[in-house]
Parts: C-alpha cells; sequence; structure tokens
C-alpha cells in the first residue's frame, strides 16, 4: 500500500518535469538591501536594480508600510548608526534582522519616501512575483501581467525570459509575452504572436485571438489579411486542441468514476453475485468503513498531532482497518441472521434492510447525524495536468486502487485453497459438502470477504466525498446494477460493466446534465437488459440455493 501511496507522487513529479527554484534567495540579502535603500546607501537605482531581482514577500510588505508612515529610523551603535524599523500588528521589529525592537519607539523617526521612488517600488511590485522561488506564482503572475496587455510589463516579461530554466514557466512566461503582443506589436510581431499561440494551443489566448480578429475585420492591405488568416488557423487549432482535452478529460472522469463503482460494487459482486444473498445493508458496511478511518484518523491526531509526519500515514493504516471491521460486522450479520435465509430471498432482503436502518441509526447515536470531516493526508492532496487534463491526487490513486482491488481478488478466487473452497461452495454447495468442505465456514468467510470490499470502498470514498450515517444508499442502486450489467457471479463483467457505466454518464452529463444523463443512462440499461437478459457474461453455474 505504501507503494501505492508513492505512485502517483512519482508520476506527478515525472509529468511535472521542474527543477529547483532557479530564483530562490537568500532573505538576509533582501533585508539588507531594503535597509539601504531606505537609509540611502549603496545608491537608490543599484539598490533597485537588486530588489527587482527578488521575488520575497517582503519587499510588497515594506513598501506598503513605507507609504503610510510604517518605516522608522531609530539610532543604532557603531559602526551602522542607524537602524530601520518596520510597524507591524505586532509591534516594531527590526528590518535586517526581523526580531522586536528592544529600544523605545519613541526615539524613532518616521521615514518616508520621495514620489519618485514610490513609483518605482511600485513598478517592482507590480512585477514581484515575477521573481518569486516558487515556479508556479512565477508562471501565474507571468500570464496575469500578459493577459492584462499593459506595454508597460512586455519589456519584463522579455526581460525575464532568458532567466527560466523550467520547461513550464518558460512556456507561461512566452505564452505571456505573445499574448501582449497582440495588442502592443507591430503588425508582424503580431502575425509572429498569432502563429505562435495557434501552434502551441494557446487556450488562454482564443479570446484575444478572436479579439484582434475582429478588429481587423474591416481594415484592408495585405499584412491586415494575412493576421485574419493566421488568426482563423489559430483559433481552428486550438477548437481542435479543446475538443481532444475535452475527450481525454471526459476517458479520465469516466475511468474514476467507473472505479469508484467498481470498488463500491465488488464486494456486493461477491455476496449477491457469487452468493445470491440480497443484501440491502451493503450500503451500511461502506458507512463503517468510512466512519473506521475517521476514527483512526482521530487516534493518530491525538497520538501526533494533525499535520505531522506520522499523522500522515493515518489512511495507509485505516485501510486494512476499513476492511478488517467491515469484514467483522459482516460474519456478524452471516452467523447471525443470512445464514437462516439462504433459500429466502425476500426474507434476506427485508431483514437486511432492516438491518441497515439499524446501522444507520447507530452511527447516529454514535457519531452525530452531520457529516464528520476526514482530512486528506498531503500526498493525496492537489493534482497536476497532464495533457491539459487536470488530474487529481486522489482519483488517480482510486484507479490504481481499483486495479489492486480486481488483481487481489482474482488471486483469492483463482490461486489460494480458500478461493477454490468458494468456487466449489458456490456451484455446487451439496456437492462441496460431500466432499468435506465446511460450506459454512466458506459461506461466513466469502460474505465476510465481501463486506470487508465494502470497508475499503467506504475508505476511499471518504477522501472523495462526504462521510455520513446514510452515505451508503447512494451507491446500492448503482452497485446492484453493476452487478447485474455484468452477469450475476461473473467478477470480470462487474469490473467491465463499471467502467462502461461510469464512462457513458461522464459522456451524457455535460451535454445532458446530470440529471438528464443520469436517467438516459438508466434507460440504456434497460434496454440493454432487454438485449442480454443474463448481462455481458451469463452465468451458467448453479447457484447456493440449489
Amino acid at each position: 500500500m505504501r507503494l501505492l501511496a508513492i505512485l502517483p507522487l512519482l508520476l506527478a513529479a515525472l509529468l511535472a518535469q521542474e527543477a529547483p527554484p532557479a530564483e530562490a534567495t537568500d532573505g538576509r540579502e533582501v533585508r539588507e538591501v531594503l535597509s539601504d535603500l531606505v537609509l540611502g546607501k549603496g545608491g537608490e537605482e543599484a539598490n533597485l536594480a537588486r530588489l527587482g531581482e527578488f521575488g520575497d514577500p517582503l519587499i510588497e510588505e515594506v513598501v506598503a508600510a513605507w507609504r503610510i508612515g510604517g518605516v522608522l529610523v531609530a539610532p543604532g551603535a557603531p559602526p551602522d548608526g542607524e537602524i530601520v524599523l518596520l510597524k507591524r500588528d505586532g509591534g516594531v521589529v527590526e528590518l535586517l534582522s526581523g526580531q522586536p525592537y528592544a529600544g523605545s519607539p519613541g526615539e524613532a523617526k518616521v521615514n518616508r519616501a520621495g514620489r519618485s521612488l514610490r513609483r518605482k517600488l511600485s513598478r517592482i511590485v507590480d512585477v514581484l512575483e515575477l521573481a518569486s522561488p516558487d515556479p508556479g506564482f512565477r508562471a501565474d503572475a507571468a500570464m496575469k501581467l500578459g493577459s492584462g496587455q499593459n506595454p508597460d510589463f512586455l519589456a519584463e516579461l522579455q526581460a525575464r525570459l532568458p532567466k527560466q530554466k523550467q520547461a513550464g514557466v518558460r512556456r507561461a512566461f512566452e505564452e505571456a509575452i505573445n499574448i501582449s503582443l497582440l495588442a502592443n506589436g507591430t503588425e508582424m510581431q503580431k502575425l509572429a504572436a498569432v502563429e505562435w499561440l495557434g501552434d502551441h494551443d494557446s487556450v488562454a489566448g482564443r479570446d484575444f485571438i478572436r479579439k484582434l480578429r475582429d478588429n481587423l475585420e474591416d481594415e484592408a492591405g495585405d499584412e491586415a489579411a494575412m493576421i485574419r488568416k493566421a488568426a482563423d488557423e489559430a483559433l481552428d487549432k486550438i477548437a481542435s486542441y479543446e475538443k481532444a482535452v475535452e475527450i481525454k478529460g471526459t476517458l479520465f472522469r469516466g475511468l474514476s468514476t467507473g472505479s469508484v463503482l467498481l470498488v463500491v460494487s465488488y464486494g456486493l459482486a461477491i455476496t449477491f453475485g457469487l452468493m445470491g444473498v440480497i443484501n440491502m445493508a451493503h450500503g451500511e458496511f461502506i458507512a463503517i468503513g468510512a466512519y473506521t478511518v475517521y476514527v483512526v484518523q482521530n487516534i493518530f491526531a491525538a497520538q501526533f498531532g494533525a499535520g505531522s509526519d506520522g499523522f500522515e500515514n493515518y489512511f495507509l493504516v485505516s485501510l486494512p482497518c476499513a476492511f478488517l471491521v467491515a469484514a467483522l460486522f459482516g460474519v456478524l450479520l452471516e452467523r447471525g441472521v443470512i445464514r437462516f435465509l439462504y433459500k429466502r430471498p425476500l426474507e434476506s432482503l427485508l431483514a437486511t434492510w432492516g438491518i441497515s436502518m439499524i446501522i444507520q441509526q447507530l452511527l447516529r447515536l454514535q457519531f452525530g447525524a452531520a457529516n464528520v470531516q476526514v482530512a486528506s493526508p498531503e500526498w493525496l492532496s492537489g493534482g497536476f495536468e497532464f495533457s491539459g487534463v487536470s488530474i487529481t491526487y486522489n482519483r488517480l490513486f482510486l484507479i490504481v486502487f481499483a486495479g489492486v482491488v480486481i488483481l487481489m481478488t482474482w488471486l483469492l478466487l483463482r490461486r489460494t485453497p480458500l478461493g477454490l473452497q468458494i468456487r466449489a461452495t458456490m456451484q455446487n454447495r451439496a456437492m462441496a459438502s460431500s466432499l468435506g468442505i465446511a460450506s459454512n465456514r466458506v459461506n461466513m468467510l466469502t460474505f465476510g470477504f465481501g463486506s470487508g470490499l465494502a470497508g475499503l470502498a467506504g475508505a476511499f470514498l471518504s477522501q472523495i466525498g462526504n462521510v455520513g450515517p446514510s452515505m451508503g444508499q447512494a451507491y446500492i442502486v448503482d452497485s446492484f446494477m453493476v452487478v447485474v450489467i455484468g452477469g450475476v457471479g461473473n467478477l470480470l463483467g462487474a469490473a467491465l460493466s463499471s467502467l462502461g457505466i461510469g464512462m457513458v454518464d461522464q459522456s451524457l452529463q455535460p451535454v445532458l446534465g446530470p440529471v438528464m444523463g443520469k436517467i438516459c443512462v438508466l434507460i440504456a440499461i434497460i434496454l440493454f437488459l432487454q438485449w442480454r437478459p443474463g448481462g455481458l457474461f451469463p452465468s451458467r453455474s448453479r447457484s447456493l440455493d440449489d
């Protein structure tokens, strides 16, 4: 499981292709330059030039304080002679050291910058994030300034472009420069900018290209005609790129939604598909798994502290705990109720439905009726962009997790003695018993395993949705649909049907909306079952009731 936790982070690192920040600076150096600027040491222009190379937020704080009399100068010991102070909400601190000022603030005098210096400092603050140590901040700042198409910032962007060593940040600067050139360049520069934005599938530049195209609609001349033609071609390229991104995004969302259905329904595929038990309390086993994660989270928070390195491991520990707790409840349900109702499907349906109500009420009594808060560990938070598609770590982990569930279930049923006994018992219980297989024990373990899978589903659903007493009810109908479509008793069919339903659902929702999309999926399922009542892979084995 730890390998699975690291996998998304490794994938993101490979895709990001980002080196360590190229423009990181020492905070002490920034403080020295600011102090020299206030005291008039070293030359104003030289200090401003150095200050423009830093991306430290302290610059903005000092400039803002300087405008309103928040920068003071106090007498100090030789050789410095004077100390620059900065007013903050918590008091007065020495600018150079950042430590609280030990002297009397009454000895200090307010220092104010002249109008010319304030204008120069304002310009530095405007482009401050272009020198940020964080590559993401630099890229966002470049796009913000480029999209503003202010000619004052174009030269700044062009001057800083050669310093950008990371591919993603350099691409952002180039895109920002070309967007700005659409409004501030010569005719030939505008033509080159349009071609660059089209060749690089710039979605951010699409509206600016369209605006330029509209402005040149009535202009005559060869250059205007060339720009209009290039703009049309660029807009077509960007539109094609957006369609491709939409398709890839739909595939990822469909795979993600299908993985949710698969993890949720695989336990039901065991209890209903293989055992023939209609378990209406399956959703409550999902909730039990989710609440187990919540309890483990609270234990780790109390033991290590929320946000600590130790707390980050709570989810890895909660996965086996969720499986075991849900499996234990499943075993208790099978021993206490289900084993008396194997040949009475209607009674088992009603009994498990009543038990689901009891479990929901117990969860409300223990944890309250409101949803509880389950925090995601740091390695499951956030995401990255790949080929224009936003991919979150928790969804990527879920897809990998679903694959592991399929593999482990297959290995259990096909490569272990217990799996052989399960298959034998499910195909012909009487014959299995006559061969010495303890059918009652196999039934108990099978039902417990299916319930444990439901608990695992709840554990991961706690990372992407709300955790409440009735959270599992939202998945009951979908889970039964997955099992029936795939073919009752066929785990491969359940996997394929869950992915298929997820893909169809995510393809229809953007076009028809969530409600109509869901209705169309249900209609498609009904029509499919009319054509193939046995599902994708009709079962040819005898049920447990035989």
